[in-house]
């Protein structure tokens, strides 16, 4: 595996409160909130653009209904909606929400309206149009500059010709963030959507999604940064399997790929809701994919290094900077059922070096000191499992609702580095003299 560096920046991970949470005090809830510091919620989703808010209420959003005031179709079988969006409703809950003194990082218009569209769509245009008007509502309402909220859109489905004609109709410098969604796995429904979450082709085929879209951004809105808004793997709330540890494949797959091409946030669907909850939406217990969710903002740093291997495509390998430790951080996934995989690190320390000095092309592993490693497997071997094992020992709440210890088994430059059979794993490697993590 060999590594240099990639100049783009880490995403940071965030999440989708997609339903209304009663027992907001629980204990779990909220220490599971708490251990990831600086977390972003999303509220948005489905039901965004069908919402008016009562500003007699507290609920705070960021997403705003940009169906409001348009007109519906008739026909059937026609879902484009046309006309001027009207941002009274938008204008009263804003308004609100400065009031109160909230602090809103970002207003984000509209859910799925792009493109195709879902239920219901906008033309390119006109929905440029109507964005460009609540950037000017927003600088209305919040006349200091450093206190104006990022303003976010169209947070649906890639689809480059609207996409373009979209971000040519802003201003320069109006639209913060293009986000788009990704449900690279099809519908929760499908019989082998566990199949899918573990095969290599079906991972990669969203790469392109991605690099379309970074050069999109890049050609036409270069200033705007690029969200993932809205990810669960499957759509129509996830499948059986989406709150099991075999989610995991996709899930880590995803916030690794997301880094490589640019993007700056990856919004997972959801922290709490359906079957792709990040929390048991009874229990507020951590499923599997909250471990190693909680594992990746730990241990990866913004700084993204460019992998690649050269063994099996079920082998899966990221790095970043690390985030508080020196050297680096990867993150190894084995979709394999049956083989282990033996890692060798190296760096080609040559495409940094002064030209007069003399440095080695190549490391091993074992040339990289101490080094720590979290694996991550399902208990008893089930992928299907809700329960995940930390080097070998079960990740549970404690019986105070505090989530547990996640602590490193630690190696020496004797001991080889290897990824177990359907297994997660993060090695921080201190040692690592990686020029880009300087």
């Amino acid at each position: 595996m060999e590594l240099t560096k990639n100049p783009q920046n880490q995403m940071v991970i965030l999440m989708v409160l997609i339903m209304v949470i009663k027992d907001v005090d629980n204990p779990i809830l909220n220490n599971a909130v708490k251990e990831f510091g600086n977390l972003r919620i999303r509220i948005g989703g489905s039901l965004q653009d069908q919402l008016l808010y009562n500003v007699g209420t507290a609920l705070v959003t960021f997403g705003l209904n940009a169906l409001y005031g348009r007109n519906k179709p008739t026909a059937p079988g026609d879902i484009l909606w046309t006309g001027n969006w009207n941002s009274s409703n938008a204008r009263d809950f804003i308004g609100y929400t400065i009031t109160k003194g909230y602090k809103i990082e970002g207003w984000e218009f509209g859910n799925e309206l792009c493109g195709g569209g879902v239920a219901a769509k906008v033309d390119a245009t006109q929905y440029a149009a109507d964005m460009s008007d609540l950037k000017i509502l927003l600088s209305e309402l919040y006349p200091n500059p450093s206190s104006l909220p990022k303003l976010s859109g169209p947070s649906g489905f890639f689809d480059r010709e609207w996409f373009v004609k979209f971000v040519q109709g802003m201003y320069p410098d109006w639209l913060d963030i293009v986000s788009h969604h990704i449900y690279n796995l099809g519908p929760g429904v499908d019989p082998n959507l566990v199949k899918k979450m573990q095969d290599p082709y079906v991972l990669d085929n969203t790469a392109q999604t991605y690099k379309d879209i970074q050069l999109t951004v890049q050609s036409f809105s270069p200033w705007s940064s690029v969200w993932v808004s809205e990810s669960g793997g499957a759509y129509n709330n996830g499948g059986k399997a989406s709150h099991t540890f075999v989610d995991g494949f996709w899930y880590m797959d995803m916030l690794g790929m997301t880094s490589t091409f640019g993007h700056q946030v990856f919004c997972r669907q959801s922290l709490v809701g359906a079957n792709y909850g990040l929390l048991n939406t009874t229990t507020m217990v951590p499923n599997p994919d909250y471990y190693s969710a909680l594992l990746f903002h730990r241990l990866m740093g913004r700084g993204v290094l460019a992998t690649v291997h050269n063994g099996s495509p079920d082998l899966r390998a990221y790095s970043h900077c690390s985030r508080t430790k020196p050297g680096i951080t990867l993150l190894l996934i084995n979709l394999s059922n049956s083989t282990e995989f033996n890692i060798d690190v190296t760096s080609d320390l040559n495409i940094y070096a002064p030209q007069d000095v003399a440095l080695p092309s190549v490391g091993s592993v074992g040339m990289f000191g101490e080094r720590l490693e979290y694996h991550l497997t399902p208990k008893d071997g089930d992928l299907n499992s809700t329960t995940v094992l930390l080097n070998g020992n079960p990740l549970e709440v404690t019986s105070s609702g505090e989530i547990p210890p996640m602590n490193p088994a630690v190696y020496n430059d004797s001991n080889p580095l290897t990824v177990a059979p359907s297994s997660i794993v993060f090695v921080v490697l201190s040692d690592f003299k990686a020029p880009a993590c300087a």
